[in-house]
């Protein structure tokens, strides 16, 4: 039985490689006729890349170094170097450098000290809990910038409060907390660029466009005040959402008796060490804010922190923290870059571009062409596993949408942000939605009506600001 499945999945993938090759082949004598040979090269190592993602035949760390060998066997770079070029980005490292500083705040109890905040707001009973819980998620990334880390650090927290409250498996409180620290925790991860991997990207990607280079508290100002509101929105539709799903769970029930089954832990003084790494991780949000990027990179700060916690005396990060970082991931963000800078340098995007707005009339006002440009981010979007892959290759096409249409790059580029990171109809559309559904806590027909939901309400939210705000 295993075998047979095993010959049917490499059947589909056979089927699905030989597809794209026939798409190719057809496309160059159709609608890819105003494309270079270059160019059309590129489109399909584009295509097969987004196969390789979605579909993953092969892992990860392989798909990334096959997409570098085929610029060379292609001819599309002129060497070695051009190739890797992608591995040269900051962000990069930027990410690298704030996994391993999330880690050390783990390691000293930073998760612990805010567990055990939560639980002094839930004394004051389940209603509390699910007011507040949404705000402390949309503030939490300034100080665990790392929203799996977030996830895995509330996801028993939420189960403890559960059962604290009286409450039976799956019930609308444990529900409402899961969509929270999974979904609305991973569009909370865009409050500020250092907030996890696809905000740094994002702010990276910014300034190798020369679209803006803004700092630490410009960035809360821009995406902030929009995506506050659209998550307010989504938090207060998904709550009226499962109580009408769940009318009979306990939560209606005001004669329950909620026994006090949760043991709470003692008062600890927090070691020394962690006012050592709290006080230094305050001293690097602080330098952000005041210093001018020009003069002291963002990557400085990091790094020094990563040397003092690699201090004997700390020792916080050490060799074997570095092993088991995610390379893989480090893999494929680093050959997604090189793709998306060689379809900006040879022309690719720019034609693409063009392509795909000459559906649009150009007599509309600009208002509907940022509604289309927003559809089409969106439906781009859905082919991308992950969102950091998604940005690398789609911020370059609509950023050639700005000369040919009129529109701000700045406008174009903060689009695109808050569209890419907040789509999550599919679980696998972001990590901590594929964790929080793999619970089994949320059903596919609760994850599927929040997730398009907040997808939209988020897309319409970013087309309001760019029209209005930005």
């Amino acid at each position: 039985m295993r075998v047979l499945r095993l010959q049917k999945h490499f059947i589909i993938h056979y089927l699905m490689f030989f597809a794209l090759i026939f798409i190719f082949i057809i496309g160059r004598s159709t609608f890819l006729l105003n494309f270079t040979l270059e160019q059309q090269l590129t489109l399909g190592l584009l295509l097969l890349a987004v196969y390789l993602w979605v579909a993953a035949p092969i892992p990860t760390g392989s798909t990334s170094i096959l997409l570098l060998a085929c610029m060379l066997l292609l001819n599309l770079v002129d060497s070695v170097e051009e190739a890797m070029v992608g591995f040269l980005s900051p962000a990069l490292y930027f990410i690298l450098m704030l996994s391993l500083i999330s880690h050390s705040l783990v390691k000293v109890g930073v998760d612990r000290v805010i567990a055990r905040f939560l639980l002094k707001i839930s004394k004051g009973g389940p209603k509390i809990v699910i007011a507040s819980l949404p705000i402390f998620i949309l503030f939490l990334p300034i100080i665990l910038p790392s929203a799996i880390a977030r996830f895995k650090m509330l996801l028993p927290l939420v189960a403890k409060l559960n059962h604290y409250y009286g409450y039976p498996e799956k019930s609308l409180f444990e529900k409402y907390c899961l969509y929270v620290i999974g979904m609305l925790n991973q569009n909370a991860t865009m409050i500020i660029f250092t907030g996890g991997g696809f905000p740094i990207l994002a702010s990276q990607l910014l300034r190798d466009y020369n679209v803006a280079n803004i700092g630490w508290l410009d960035w809360i100002l821009q995406i902030g005040p929009p995506l506050w509101i659209g998550s307010l929105i989504v938090v207060l539709f998904v709550w009226q959402f499962l109580k009408r799903t769940l009318p009979d769970d306990e939560w209606f029930n005001d004669q329950k008796q909620l026994p006090l089954v949760h043991d709470q832990e003692r008062e600890k003084t927090m070691p020394f060490l962690f006012w050592i790494v709290i006080s230094s991780f305050l001293v690097m949000i602080v330098t952000w804010i005041v210093t001018d990027q020009r003069y002291i990179p963002l990557l400085l700060p990091p790094m020094i922190l990563v040397v003092l916690y690699s201090m004997p005396k700390i020792n916080l990060i050490n060799n074997r923290v570095i092993r088991d970082y995610d390379w893989e991931n480090f893999l494929l963000l680093g050959s997604s870059f090189s793709l998306g800078m060689l379809m900006a340098e040879n022309g690719t995007a720019s034609v693409l571009a063009k392509e795909l707005i000459s559906v649009v009339s150009p007599d509309v006002s600009i208002v509907v062409k940022i509604i289309a440009i927003a559809v089409f981010i969106l439906l781009l979007r859905f082919l991308f596993v992950v969102p950091s892959s998604a940005m690398i290759v789609i911020f370059p096409i609509v950023m050639s949408y700005s000369e040919l249409i009129g529109i701000p790059l700045e406008k174009l580029a903060f689009l695109v942000i808050m569209i890419i990171g907040g789509v999550m109809v599919l679980p696998i559309h972001s990590p901590t939605a594929f964790l929080a559904y793999e619970t089994g806590i949320l059903n596919k027909r609760e994850q599927y009506t929040i997730g398009i939901f907040s997808s939209l309400v988020i897309m319409i939210t970013a087309i309001f600001a760019a029209i209005y705000y930005w």
